[in-house]
C-alpha cells in the first residue's frame, strides 16, 4: 500500500493532497494562509467534514505562525477575520465550525499576554485537532467491528476514508478494520454523483488497502439489495442534528430509503465532533448549494444542453427513523437517538 494523506502540517505550511486530481494524478499542494486555506476548502482541493474541520483549525494556525503582531489584541483581530473567512468556506459539515471555536477559545479565555506563546498556543491546538482525529477513527472502527460479519457485502456511499479525515477514515475506517482483521468483505461503491467521490476516491482508497469492490452507478443500490445478498449501508455525516438526523452527501437520503425497503441495516459513521445537539432536527442544517457546472459537465465535457435549469445540493437529510445506529467514537447511539446522543456526548 503507498502512503498517502489528506492533510499534514509542515513547520509554518500546510500540505493538501488535491482530491480534484485524483485517481488519475497525486498531486500535493502547499498553503501558507488561512486564505488560502479556505479557497482549498471551497474549490474541494479538501473535503470530508473531518478533513475540513482540521484544513479550518490549521488555517488559523498558519495566521498565528506567520503573524508580526506583537500586541495580544492585534493577533486577536487577524485571527477573528481569519476565522470568518474559514467559517464561510462551507456551511453544512459542523466539525468545520466546532475547529474553528475551540482554537479561537484557547485565544480568548487565556489570560497569558505573551504573544509569540499565544500563537504557539494557537499552532498546538490546531495540530491537536488533526492529531485527535486519527484516534477518534481508530475508536469509529472498533465499536464498528460487531456490525460488520465474516463475508459481508456493504454498500459504501461517497468516500469516508483517510482521505476525508485525518488519517484511517470514518466509515470506511469500520470497513479498513473488518478486513485489516481478516474478515473476507467485498463493497459496493456508490459512484457518488456529481463529483464521482466514490468511483474516484474512494475506488482509489480501496485499490490502495487492497480491499475488494465494485463501483456501481447511485441508482443501482435497489438492483443489488434485491438480488445480491448485502449485510449493510455505511455512509459517512456531515452534521447530526439531536433527533438523529443525518445531513450527508446527496444520494444518502435515497440510498437510506431503498435500504429500509429492503430491512437492510443502515449506519450511519462518524465522530462525535459531527453531533450538534444544538439542533433539534435535519430541517435546522443549511444544506450547500454548489455550482451548476458540477451538474452541466464531466470533467471539461458538457453533458447537458445549453442554458438549462441546475439544482446542485451538495447534501440531503436523512431522517432517524431510516438509521439503523449511529456509530462514533464514544460508542453506538441507536434509537431514541434524542435521548441516546445525549448519553454519548456526555461521556
Amino acid at each position: 500500500m503507498s502512503e498517502y494523506y489528506s492533510i499534514r502540517w509542515m513547520d509554518g505550511v500546510v500540505s493538501m493532497l488535491d482530491q480534484r486530481l485524483l485517481p488519475r494524478e497525486v498531486v500535493y499542494r502547499d498553503f501558507v494562509s488561512s486564505s488560502e486555506v479556505a479557497n482549498a476548502i471551497k474549490q474541494m482541493i479538501i473535503r470530508g467534514a473531518p478533513a475540513i474541520g482540521i484544513a479550518a483549525g490549521l488555517g488559523l494556525a498558519l495566521t498565528a505562525f506567520h503573524s508580526k503582531d506583537s500586541e495580544k489584541s492585534k493577533l486577536i483581530s487577524a485571527l477573528s477575520q481569519a476565522a470568518g473567512e474559514l467559517r464561510r468556506s462551507r456551511p453544512t459539515a459542523v466539525n468545520l465550525f466546532g475547529a474553528i471555536d475551540r482554537v479561537m477559545k484557547v485565544v480568548t479565555d487565556t489570560q497569558e499576554r505573551d504573544v509569540d506563546r499565544i500563537k504557539h498556543m494557537v499552532v498546538s491546538e490546531a495540530k491537536n485537532i488533526a492529531d485527535e482525529d486519527f484516534q477518534l477513527n481508530k475508536k469509529i472502527a472498533m465499536y464498528g467491528q460487531q456490525f460488520i460479519p465474516d463475508g459481508a457485502n456493504i454498500i459504501h456511499h461517497c468516500n469516508t476514508g483517510a482521505l476525508a479525515t485525518g488519517g484511517y477514515g470514518t466509515a470506511l475506517g469500520v470497513i479498513r478494520a473488518a478486513h485489516e482483521s481478516g474478515k473476507k468483505i467485498h463493497v459496493y461503491v456508490d459512484e457518488t454523483r456529481p463529483r464521482l467521490q466514490g468511483s474516484r476516491l474512494t475506488s482509489w482508497e480501496l485499490k490502495q488497502l487492497g480491499i475488494p469492490h465494485t463501483i456501481i452507478v447511485d441508482g443501482a443500490s435497489g438492483h443489488f439489495m434485491r438480488n445480491t445478498r448485502i449485510d449493510a449501508c455505511l455512509v459517512g455525516c456531515d452534521r447530526i442534528a439531536s433527533n438523529g438526523d443525518v445531513a450527508n452527501k446527496i444520494g444518502t437520503y435515497n440510498l437510506a430509503l431503498v435500504a429500509f425497503i429492503h430491512g437492510i441495516p443502515f449506519y450511519s459513521v462518524g465522530p462525535t465532533t459531527t453531533i450538534d445537539l444544538s439542533i433539534a432536527t435535519g430541517a435546522e442544517i443549511p444544506i450547500e448549494e454548489r455550482s451548476a457546472r458540477e451538474i452541466t459537465h464531466v470533467g471539461d465535457v458538457q453533458v447537458t444542453p445549453d442554458d438549462v435549469s441546475v439544482a446542485n445540493p451538495a447534501f440531503d437529510v436523512t431522517p432517524a427513523k431510516y438509521i439503523t445506529a449511529i456509530i462514533t467514537d464514544a460508542g453506538v447511539a441507536f434509537p431514541p437517538y434524542q435521548k441516546n446522543l445525549k448519553k454519548l456526548m456526555n461521556k
